[in-house]
């Protein structure tokens, strides 16, 4: 509560406020007061004005300076130094040329900050991944626009966004830039405001321009198939888990773990680490490596060095003698930042409010506002068209006696009485005889006019048409996605980072010992019981012999060392060596999975695939009529893993599971009866196991997809018949010479 003021002289001062007060007076204030009046229009004016980035997904200082490249020419022209970019841009930006050069620091393609750099740089613009290197004064460095910029710029001249007085009214920039992508969640962005900081990660443009179509023609859409994790300009790995990753997509906060990629150079018994994690930099792995080494936590390496050079980054290790590499890596993951996390912070100023969003919210955000943007385009080209329109119509009529306008312009004693007896000779308002008026005098003939009209019909109906578009949510809606689809086609490119799928894994210890490799043949039966045979002993052996009411599913010739996963009903996947069962007979039953792997209780196998090199994928089919198109390598695990979750989708029963190398024919078939013959090839991988997948047939009430096999062993005699081009398919009813018994279970 403020105090009484205590007065000292009768001297009277002005204050910067214009109130006339007493030199010297003095006045207590409570903290509260003094916090609301000074304080709190900072803290808005940092959070609004400085640190949280728009919906087009820049702050300030990035808006700014990209605006004034644009109009500096920078987008088609060639590169100009550094500094006078960093000067034109002070109209608009007034902190100081350090901030601004910066912040262009951080856009340029040699900095190799963004995915999907906004400037062409030239000369030293340091690196994202290390910390003390310097990048060169704005004097020796020049610069342009990408070619990308394009589409910051589109259109901006057709009102596509509001322009605003820059801060001493001497020109105009703009409020928001109107991108035709969602380059909020395209390039990365860090703010620290007052109270609140953000801290967007990156993401593959093409998948999330794919995101935002699919999110537009089915807002059910799971985001997490087209949008499988963040990309970083960096590489290195994604350690994916989907629980971790949903909660992101959903609240807009959470953390991403990150790997360094590295390799094994037998020849100088040496590690090179090529790839670190965005969040970490390369000075700050090796100071925590000396750190280790010299507290003789890690005595396995004997000197580490820096050789990132014009090649890119590199971080070389020799190891000491005997040393195992994938030992000492996993080593250094748990105890330096080549394992990282990267902690996301979606917070956003929509509509000058600050909103931390998931992925989805963002992206809806997003397309209402380019929504927005494209009306303001369309309504300005009517504008324009209507306006051409409107003067063609006062040529045509013109048109209908040459002479008498000629007549009247000669006639007229004075010039400012020229357009007012146009408009009563014609009939036509003051705009049309103007222009009417500004025609030359060799160009008043009946051709020129004529040429000029013509156009008038196509005018009318460009206008009847862009009108109608305005009118219609789903072309507008039409019209976005078919400059999402160029953006990708134009300027999309592979992930970087590599999805690894290591979550909800229970890791084991690899064997020490080195595993022998040798030709073996897996026996399988539909209960489950696994046998691995030598060659010599298989040559030796009788029949195989099965429990009671058991038999074989399958056997196959593989070796000792080949990796074996096992499909379960309740959606998981075992992962194991064949060189962990011991060689067998065919006189012993063999060795149960569900007990050798330590299933859970009443799980059951469904599904034994040797995945080789991991190359090719899986395919799931369920009775709903979906089927799923997994890669293998979604099973691959860098180390020794031996259970993963969420294998295969939980949606719907499973009825058929097998893996390709290559894509074939399928022939599904449903309870009532019908089949349908289709490629593998129109369905697309997806890059979460536990998908839902597509539906390949479309069933009748009551009925159900019973089971799939590959054509060619189907049996079937015309295969013509029930295939299809096109999926879902509802089939056709099997004849009965086509109508043989199917083996469903473990399918080759």
């Amino acid at each position: 509560m403020a105090r009484k003021k205590k007065e000292v002289d009768n001297k009277p001062k002005v204050n910067t406020d214009g109130i006339v007060g007493l030199v010297g007076s003095t006045s207590e204030q409570a903290i509260s007061e003094t916090l609301e009046i000074n304080y709190m229009p900072y803290a808005m004016s940092v959070i609004v004005s400085r640190a949280i980035p728009e919906i087009d997904g820049f702050k300030p200082s990035h808006r700014k300076l990209l605006y004034t490249m644009y109009k500096m020419g920078l987008l088609k022209g060639k590169r100009t130094k550094s500094a006078n970019i960093v000067g034109q841009t002070m109209k608009l930006n007034p902190h100081g040329d350090a901030a601004i050069y910066e912040t262009m620091v951080r856009l340029a393609r040699d900095n190799e900050t963004l995915l999907h750099p906004l400037v062409d740089s030239k000369g030293n613009f340091g690196k994202v991944y290390s910390r003390d290197t310097a990048y060169a004064a704005a004097r020796y460095t020049e610069a342009k626009l990408e070619p990308i910029c394009e589409e910051l710029f589109r259109d901006i001249d057709s009102d596509t966004v509001d322009m605003v007085d820059n801060y001493d009214s001497t020109m105009k920039e703009p409020t928001l830039l109107p991108t035709t992508f969602p380059n909020v969640l395209v390039s990365p962005n860090q703010g620290i405001a007052v109270g609140m900081a953000s801290n967007i990660c990156s993401f593959n443009l093409k998948e999330v321009c794919d995101t935002a179509i699919a999110l537009m023609k089915n807002p059910e859409h799971d985001i997490l198939e087209t949008l499988p994790g963040p990309d970083f300009s960096t590489g290195a790995e994604l350690l994916f888990d989907e629980a971790t990753t949903r909660e992101i997509y959903s609240t807009g906060r959470g953390s991403f773990k990150l790997r360094a990629k590295w390799r094994y150079i037998k020849e100088g018994n040496m590690i090179e680490i090529y790839e670190i994690p965005y969040s970490t930099a390369t000075e700050v792995i090796m100071d925590k490596v000396a750190e280790l080494i010299k507290a003789g936590k890690i005595k396995e390496i004997a000197d580490m060095r820096d050789e990132t050079d014009l090649g890119g980054l590199k971080l070389t290790i020799d190891l000491k003698r005997g040393v195992e590499p994938d030992k000492l890596m996993q080593k250094l993951f748990r105890m330096t930042p080549l394992q990282d996390s990267f902690a996301c912070n979606f917070n956003i100023l929509i509509a000058g409010m600050p909103r931390v969003m998931g992925v989805g919210e963002i992206l809806e955000e997003w397309t209402a506002w380019r929504t927005d943007c494209v009306k303001r385009r369309l309504y300005f080209q009517v504008q324009k068209k209507q306006e051409r329109l409107h003067l063609l119509k006062g040529l045509e009529r013109i048109l209908l006696d040459i002479d008498k306008a000629i007549r009247i312009i000669r006639e007229t004693e004075l010039e400012s009485e020229v357009v007012p007896n146009l408009m009563i000779g014609f009939g036509i308002d003051e705009i049309q005889a103007n222009y009417v008026a500004e025609i030359k005098l060799r160009n008043i003939n009946k051709e020129y006019i004529l040429k000029q009209t013509k156009a008038t019909g196509d005018l009318e109906k460009e206008i009847a048409e862009l009108l109608d578009t305005l009118g219609s949510s789903r072309k507008l809606k039409n019209l976005i996605i078919k400059e999402l689809q160029q953006v990708t086609d134009k300027y999309g490119k592979p992930r970087k980072t590599e999805i690894v799928y290591e979550t909800a894994q229970i890791e084991v210890e690899e064997d020490e010992e080195q595993v022998p490799d040798y030709p073996v043949t897996l026996f399988v039966s539909k209960e489950g019981y696994l046998k691995k045979i030598t060659a010599q002993s298989l040559r030796m052996s009788g029949e195989q012999k099965f429990k009671e009411g058991d038999s074989l599913a399958f056997s196959q010739e593989t070796s000792n060392r080949a990796e074996l996963l096992v499909f379960t009903d309740k959606f998981q996947c075992y992962k194991s060596r064949l060189s962990d069962f011991d060689d067998g007979k065919a006189s012993q039953l063999g060795d149960y999975l569900p007990q050798k792997l330590g299933f859970d209780a009443d799980e059951k196998a469904v599904k034994v695939i040797l995945p080789g090199d991991y190359k090719g994928f899986v395919l799931f089919f369920f009775e709903n009529g979906k089927a799923a198109k997994v890669p293998l390598s979604a099973y691959e695990t860098k180390t020794n893993r031996r259970k993963l979750t969420g294998a295969y989708s939980d949606k719907s029963p499973l009825r058929s599971c097998m893996a390709f190398e290559t894509d074939v024919q399928m022939a599904v078939y449903s309870t009532d009866g019908r089949c349908v013959i289709f490629s593998t090839a129109q369905l697309l991988p997806k890059t979460t196991r536990n998908t839902q997948g597509v539906s390949v047939m479309t069933l009748k009430k009551k009925a159900a997809l019973s089971h799939a096999v590959a054509a060619e062993g189907s049996g079937i005699v015309n295969q013509s018949r029930y295939r299809t081009k096109t999926i879902p398919a509802a089939g056709a009813i099997l004849k009965s010479e086509d109508a043989q018994e199917k083996q469903i279970t473990f399918e080759v």
